[in-house]
């Protein structure tokens, strides 16, 4: 009948639904993340420059015969990668980063974190 009241339950679905979208906004950062890769071959870091967004990963895979280390200064530190071997990250803040093989220093990159 016209004029009359919703049920009860049109008003709780939609606050669900508004629940529902209000949580996966909260999650943006990590729900949709990306995972972006970085190889380590011919004694270099490719891409040398990789900008990313703050959630998203990053895997370094060593194509290298030496082992190699994916260093950020007070960020994270790989230790010895091996030969045939991948390590990754998980990039939770943003900033720029100078990544750097610490057993290779002419091994020199740049990450940006939005």
């Amino acid at each position: 009948m016209p004029g009359t009241c919703r049920p009860n339950w049109v008003g709780a679905v939609a606050e669900a639904r508004a629940a529902l979208l209000l949580a996966l906004w909260a999650l943006a950062p990590t729900a949709w993340s990306a995972t972006h890769t970085v190889l380590i071959e011919g004694m270099r870091f490719r891409p040398a420059v990789l900008t990313v967004q703050r959630g998203d990963r990053v895997v370094w895979v060593n194509r290298d015969v030496v082992p190699h280390t994916a260093t950020a200064r007070g960020a994270f530190d790989s230790a010895a990668i091996a030969p045939g071997a991948r390590w990754g990250v998980t990039l939770k803040r943003a900033g720029s980063h100078e990544i750097v093989c610490t057993l290779h220093p002419t091994m020199k990159a740049s990450l940006v974190v939005k």
